[in-house]
């Protein structure tokens, strides 16, 4: 399953129908196929340890750039490590309107930090955007949110071990030097939580008390109506 860079051949990959991901530019889950690679003469020559390879988007075309780790030089070619890092990720998306503005703010530059790969920047934002949210919530707020949360875990059937750094980062009360050092997957469960948490306590509220104000104008509407008429 290697992906190999030849110098008279060009790319050779078992992946090359394989690779799939969200595309960030159409935010489909789409196959990825190869549109431009480095030319192996000068990889050969140079011997970096990242290789950077250009992909095209199935769904819409556009290019999509893929850092690899390179496994192995030989005389004629160059053998690249299968995982690859996604140099642009998508925009992650949250109905930002049902959340308090401070928190809102707090937690769009989280995510920009996810996007950007900068999963420890992304946990202190995390930090301070669920802070904000406790205090928002008022009495008894951050202690609704921890409920949420632990719902949450046992949802995704996560073990606690693995989900200690999840709460630390959400509702530990040291400095934010004293945050766990979080990878990828780690990250991304930290997202997913957060994003739960507070669809939870602010988006799902928000919309019942929106789609009730509604179905009570309407009622309201044709009572009049009917009244009018009589």
């Amino acid at each position: 399953m290697a992906i190999v860079i030849d110098r008279d051949r060009g790319i050779k990959s078992e992946l090359e129908d394989n690779i799939a991901l969200e595309c960030p530019y159409c935010g489909v889950y789409a196959h990825m196929q190869p549109q431009s690679v480095p030319d192996a003469s000068l990889l050969l020559r140079d011997k970096p340890k990242h290789v950077g390879l250009v992909y095209k988007c199935d769904s819409c075309s556009a290019p999509v750039f893929l850092r690899f780790a390179v496994r192995e030089y030989t005389e004629n070619t160059v053998e690249l490590y299968r995982n690859f890092v996604e140099l642009e990720r998508p925009k992650e998306r949250f109905a930002f309107s049902y959340l308090p503005q401070h928190t809102e703010v707090l937690f769009r530059e989280a995510l920009s930090c996810y996007s950007g790969n900068n999963f420890n920047a992304f946990a202190s934002m995390c930090r301070r955007a669920a802070v904000s949210a406790y205090h928002m919530l008022g009495e008894g707020g951050k202690l609704r949110a921890f409920e949420e949360v632990l719902v949450a875990q046992d949802i995704a059937g996560i073990d606690d071990e693995s989900f200690a750094p999840i709460k630390t980062v959400l509702f530990g009360s040291g400095p934010h030097e004293e945050l766990p050092l979080l990878n990828r997957a780690q990250a991304g469960i930290l997202l997913e939580v957060l994003k739960d948490m507070f669809y939870q306590c602010f988006v799902r509220h928000g919309k019942l008390t929106r789609a009730l104000k509604v179905r009570r104008f309407f009622v309201s509407e044709a009572e009049n109506d009917h009244a009018a008429s009589a």
